[in-house]
Parts: C-alpha cells; structure tokens; sequence
C-alpha cells in the first residue's frame, strides 16, 4: 500500500472543498522555526555563526580582466551577404574568494553600522535594486541587523516598476550596482523621499558625475566606503521581532504595476522552518549552492537563507560567467565551482538540456543512438527504483554531461513555473535528479517540494510542514473536490509563512486572502494517494474552446517549449475555435541547422522563420512534442508563427521574472494570430 505523506485536518463536512492536509512531518502543529532560538532571519546568521563560525559560507569571483575578441560576422542587407566584424567582450575571473561565517558576520555588522552612521534608521525601508552577488545578500543582512526593512526590486525591472516600488514605499536610501547609477539619476527626480545612495563596483566616473549633477541633493557613497564607516563608527545592533517586515518583496506583475508582498522575518523564517523539515536528511554541512538566480525572486531569496541555517556553502556566479564559453583563460563559474546542489527556472533546465542535445547531436549516428539507448535504458531503470543497475549508463555514457556541471551535482531544484516532463526526464536521468517546488512570492516561495524517496514527474510534492493546503471547486472549469480517482481544485494554503498581504493594496489583499487567512492561489491543483499534488491548470490562463472543453495556456507552454527549435513559446486560443496556436520565438542555431539540413541555402535567419518548409518543420516538431507528453486532441496546435526576435523584459513582452506579458505579447501579434485561424 502507498505511504501518504499528508494527513487529513480539520472539520469534514464543508462542501465545495475538501478536507485540509498537512503534511505528517507537522501532523498536529505547523513548523514556525528550524529551531526554538530562531524567530528572524537575524538570528540565522547568529546561529550558524556559533555553531560553524570557521566554515566557508560565501564564495565570490572576481573579473581579472576583460579580453576582447574581434570576429567577423555575416548579415543579409538587402538579399545579400555582409560580411562585417564585431568586438565581443569576454571576462578572466579568479578562483573563488571565500568568506567564513565569522567573517560574513563581520561584513554584515560593518554594513549595518554603516547603514546608521550614514542616516538609515531602524525600521526605514531601504531599496535593494541590483543583480545577485554576496554583495546583495551581506546588505540584505546588514540591514537586518538594525531591523531596516529591504526593498527588493529586479534589476531588469525596468524605469517604471523601480520607481513604482520607491515612491510606494516611501523609501529614503537604495543599494544598487554601479552599472545601474544611470537607472538611479533617471528616476530619482521623480522619488522626493530619495536621499542617499549605496552602490557597489567600478563605477565609471561620468555616471557619478551626471548622476550628482543632475541631483546635487542626494548623499552618495560606495559600499566599501559603507563597510569603512562602519568599522569607524560601531553601534549596537538593533535586532528585528518576528512580527517586523523583512522585506516588501515587488513582483514582476503580468499586468499592471508590480504588487509589493509583505514578508515578515517570522514569514521566511517559517519557511526555512518547514524547508529544513523536509530536506534536511538529503543535503548536509559542506554541500555547495550555485547561487545566481535573481535574488529579488523570492526562490532564491529563500534556498540561500536556507543554505545559510544548514551550513551549505554559497558560491556566487552570473549568467554571463556561468559556462566556459562565456569566459577566457579560465573555468566558467560552474565548473570552478563544482556544485553539489542548484536551483534553476524551467528556461534554465531547457537551455542545458538543448545544450547537451545539440552536443550529441554533433556525433556520428552511433554516438547519437548509443546516447539516446543509455537514456531509455537509465530512465526505465530508475523510474522502476532500480538506480542500482543505473551505473555502467553513468560510467559509460553520463558522466560526460555531469561533468559540464563540475561532476558533483547530486540534486537540483525546478522551481518559479512548471518544468516540462520531457524536460525533467532527460536531466533526471543525464545529470542528477531535477526535483520539483511549488510556491509563490505570497507563501515565502515554497508551499510543496517533490522530495526524492518519492521523485515522479508532473508532481510538486507534497505541503511544506509550514503550510496546511485544500483544494476548492471551480465550478466553471469543472474541477470538483469530489472528482474521482482525484479530488481537483483551486488550491488554497494557509501557514505562518504566508504573507499578511499586499503593501498599500487593500484591494489585492482582500481579492487574495480569505478572512481566515487562506491564500487563494489562482492554481488548479489534483491530489495523488501518496499526499503529492499537481498542478494541472492556471484559473486565469483556462480557456474554453468551441467545443466546450478547458485547455490550460501555461500547462501547454511547458510542454511545447521542450520543442528543440524554440527559445520561447507563447500560446493562444480564442474560445469560437477548437484548437489553439502559438507564437513561436525560435532559436537561431538550431533553425540554420535545419535549414542545412533542409538543403536550404539562405543564411537569413529572420527569412528563414517565414520559409514554408521551416515552419512546416517546426510545427510537426511541436506536434511531436505533444503527442510524446500526451496531449489530448484539443491541446494539439493548428498552427503556429515564428519570430526571429528574442522577447524581453525591455521590450515590454516579458515580465522582470522572465514570465510572458501575455496580453502584450496577443496585442503585439493581432495580425499573425488572426492569420493562423483563417
């Protein structure tokens, strides 16, 4: 009989829902804390500093030098072939240059003594708008030492949401990056309660220059100089409560202006509480995060203060180093640092995956067919938990690809959007297992992990011990909480790491949270027998075709975007048709190898993704796509539209998240989508 990992709670007889589950680990009370001397995320640091004050905690590179590369690159003006140079930038990093625990809680005093000294008073809120770093992380904690509440905003969010969430709330200082300092000096004549500014790296000194001229009234200094002021100047911390904001954390919203979420210390605390509950016999002291994912998300805000109370070692990278290729006389940040445990989005899991098939697809047809046989054959073993029998796959085959990742990688976590099981099935089984979590930025980003004693696809796990779940009909779409063999239904969590609601946005708050404080996540989630849960279906992207069945937008998304020839995938259906179509943003590489392929001689990209036989291709890749992840007849595409350009966050068609701005994107391509239907 299948052990469940939930237990039912509460009353039994409230319809249109069923019962409330938890998970067994917290049967009788939710986790509040990973431990009964931990209530901020100020005493996170304390704790690990007493009890593993000497073990590495931060590791970060530095640029030694910038190599140019000139190249000369071929263009199609007019119908002809241009052949013109470009210069690219490459970068030399270090080693990896580690702080202990002792040594970050150093850091982290000086930047809170600093902070004072520099006019930033408790309880101040405090803009954070820059890429991740250690940096990012060690003023983030800084400023919790002096209970200053942080601001996060994305560092691709663009002019409009960062002075949205400024003027929101009210802030009198902002840490940024030197490369931002233009961002800062074009809004800040339009934030009267800005004052000072803190700003790390080189900054080139025109970008000071204008930026004090153009506001001689703002206070400027670099974070180094902070960090001096603070040694100079020291003060008594003033620790945060529980119940104080830890941050107002903005979201990259699909529409409209970004919604700043409450989070208190006692919020992400419990959820380190319930993260720990859950994990903490399968990662232990002396493992080692990659850390890059954008830090103003609240994933990767979570797993590195997660990382911080169990001893795990943070080794910081960036996309533009993160891979060989990216970087010269030197190792990308992957390999030098050899990771034990990542975190990574869907778009991060398609790029290696697509990335380790373009490789063998480059090798003779053997090499191609001794690859995918070894794949069948390790995935039938495992997924029959037979990992025993899994290894001459590994030694043979394998240990190639995990190499391209430091050749340590035991487990990585998907979260941040659904992963496609096509997707999770090759890297499960070609480099280590791909483990889903399921949250949002209103429950600390973390309401269910897919642990690995119980790893299937198409499944988020089972509740986080922080949280309580239930699902609720949804009459229209047809899920019922009485739906046999599985009850369906929005899902519903409720738990101390859920947010108290939206800063200044009553509105929101009470569209979001019940009076009972049960957050309503707009998902349609299915429990399984075992406790586990999936998420089948988005209630805002649900469409009604023609014939009167739902298809679910973003669940087709994930699908089709496993699809080797697209980057990005966009789909759409109108409810007077039967089927859906997509917009399909292409990857450039894998379309000139077809056209090749194809015997196709034009090396125009933009004109290949009109070329009739390209799109034919591509959409019977998709279709296949589809047929191999078993999609229903009224999932399948009628068509679809390829474009050239890569969609953007500066482009106003993707999210600072990275997530579709799908009306943008539906209004951006009226003509072609109305195309697709004719």
């Amino acid at each position: 009989m299948t052990k469940c990992l939930t237990v039912d709670v509460g009353p039994t007889d409230v319809q249109g829902e069923t019962r409330i589950r938890r998970s067994v680990l917290s049967a009788k009370r939710l986790m509040s804390s990973p431990d009964d001397d931990i209530k901020t995320l100020y005493d996170v640091v304390n704790h690990s500093v007493k009890v593993r004050a000497n073990l590495n905690a931060i590791g970060y590179r530095k640029v030694v030098k910038i190599v140019e590369e000139e190249k000369e690159i071929t263009k199609i003006v007019g119908g002809e072939e241009v052949k013109e140079k470009k210069t690219w930038k490459f970068f030399k990093m270090s080693g990896y240059h580690w702080l202990t625990y002792k040594d970050a809680k150093q850091v982290i005093d000086s930047i809170g003594c600093g902070l004072r000294k520099f006019g930033v008073n408790p309880k101040d809120k405090m803009t954070v708008f820059g890429a991740t770093s250690a940096n990012w992380l060690l003023v983030a904690h800084g400023a919790f030492t002096q209970s200053i509440t942080i601001v996060t905003a994305y560092d691709t969010l663009g002019e409009d949401g960062l002075l949205h969430s400024m003027n929101e709330a009210e802030v009198a200082s902002a840490y940024t990056n030197a490369d931002l300092l233009n961002t800062i000096k074009n809004v800040a004549g339009k934030c009267p309660t800005l004052k000072k500014i803190i700003y790390d790296g080189e900054a080139k000194p025109a970008d000071v220059i204008a930026l004090q001229e153009a506001h001689p009234h703002l206070e400027l200094i670099t974070l180094e100089e902070l960090k001096q002021l603070g040694v100079d100047n020291p003060v008594e911390p003033t620790p945060p409560a529980a119940k104080d904001y830890c941050c107002i954390m903005y979201t990259s919203g699909s529409t409209g202006n970004p919604k700043g979420v409450l989070l208190t210390h006692g919020n992400l605390v419990a959820a380190i509480g319930g993260v720990n509950k859950m994990l903490t016999k399968y990662v232990h002291e002396g493992d080692v995060l990659l850390a890059y994912l954008p830090l103003a998300h609240v994933l990767e805000f979570l797993v590195e203060n997660v990382c911080l109370f169990w001893g795990v070692t943070l080794g910081y990278g960036t996309v533009r180093t993160l891979t060989d290729a990216s970087v010269r006389e030197c190792q990308g940040d992957i390999k030098e640092l050899r990771p034990t445990l990542m975190t990574g989005v869907p778009a991060v899991w398609e790029t290696i995956r697509k990335g380790v098939l373009a490789q063998v697809n480059q090798g003779s047809p053997l090499v191609q067919k001794i690859f995918h046989a070894a794949l069948n054959a390790k995935a039938w073993c495992l997924e029959r938990k037979l990992g025993a029998l899994t290894g001459i796959f590994d030694t043979v085959v394998f240990n190639k690809v995990k190499q391209q990742t430091g050749g340590r990688l035991r487990f990585a976590l998907s979260g941040g959007a659904p992963i496609s099981q096509e997707t999770q099935r090759f890297l499960s089984t070609a480099l280590c297992p791909i483990l889903q979590g399921y949250g949002m930025t209103e429950s600390c980003g973390m309401c269910a992990i897919l642990t690995p004693e119980v790893f299937n696809y198409n499944r988020v796990g089972s509740p986080v011990p922080c949280t309580e779940v239930k699902l609720v009909d949804v009459p229209d779409a047809g899920y019922f909480s009485t739906d046999l063999p599985r009850p369906r239904g929005e899902v519903c969590i409720r738990g101390p790491s859920i947010t108290a609601g939206y800063f200044k946005n009553p509105e929101e708050t009470s569209a979001t949270l019940t009076a009972d404080r049960w957050l309503k996540t707009g998902d349609i989630g299915e429990w399984h027998p075992d406790g586990t849960i999936s998420i089948i279906d988005r209630k805002k992207n649900l469409v009604k075709l023609s014939h009167g069945e739902y298809i679910a937008l973003e669940k087709l998304e994930s699908v089709y975007k496993s699809t080797a020839y697209c980057n990005n995938i966009c789909v759409y259906a109108d409810s007077m048709q039967s089927k859906p179509v997509a917009l399909v943003v292409a990857s450039e590489p894998r379309i000139l190898e077809l056209a090749k392929a194809k015997g196709i001689a034009s090396k125009d990209f933009a004109a290949l993704c009109h070329d009739k036989v390209i799109v034919k291709a591509v959409f019977d890749a998709c279709l296949a796509t589809a047929k191999r992840a078993g999609l229903k007849p009224a999932e399948m595409l009628q068509g679809i539209y390829i474009e050239s350009e890569e969609w953007t966050a500066q482009g106003g068609m993707l999210t600072a998240a990275q997530k579709l701005k799908r009306k943008e994107i539906n209004q951006a391509y009226v003509s072609q989508i109305k195309a697709l239907y004719a």
